[in-house]
């Protein structure tokens, strides 16, 4: 579906940006999955202190590596995002309800999608941000 709104494209320096920003989220996110795929003691000893089940701990890797495939592939970025956003969304609630620190997932959303639109100017039709200086 065409909105009829030109998208510019992003400079070399924004998209460099971008890909940093989305890597750093993709290699955070291969470390943290594959770790609950081996069940690593640092794992183990987070969910006893989020109360979670040992036998989750598998299924949360995989679900958390899918997400990021589908993130790192350019033309499903986008839903990647969504479904990157809605894990990190549970693990912020499963740590507030531990009354744990929650800000790591909240930071790794945000860098998500921060990343996500410096290297793809779709979203900037979607959410415009506009310059302190235009008026």
């Amino acid at each position: 579906m065409h909105t009829g709104t030109q998208t510019v494209p992003v400079s070399k320096k924004s998209k460099m940006a971008g890909n940093i920003i989305s890597g750093l989220v993709v290699v955070f996110m291969l470390f943290d999955g594959i770790g609950k795929l081996m069940r690593i003691a640092p794992v183990v000893d987070a969910f006893n202190k989020l109360g979670l089940p040992q036998d989750l701990a598998v299924p949360i890797g995989i679900l958390g590596l899918v997400c990021t495939a589908i993130y790192a592939i350019p033309n499903t970025a986008i839903l990647g995002a969504v479904l990157l956003t809605a894990y990190f969304g549970g693990a912020t609630a499963t740590h507030v309800r531990a009354g744990q620190v929650f800000i790591f997932p909240v930071i790794f959303g945000i860098l998500t999608w921060g990343g996500l639109y410096l290297r793809d100017n779709r979203l900037h039709a979607l959410m415009p941000l506009r310059s302190l200086n235009s008026e």
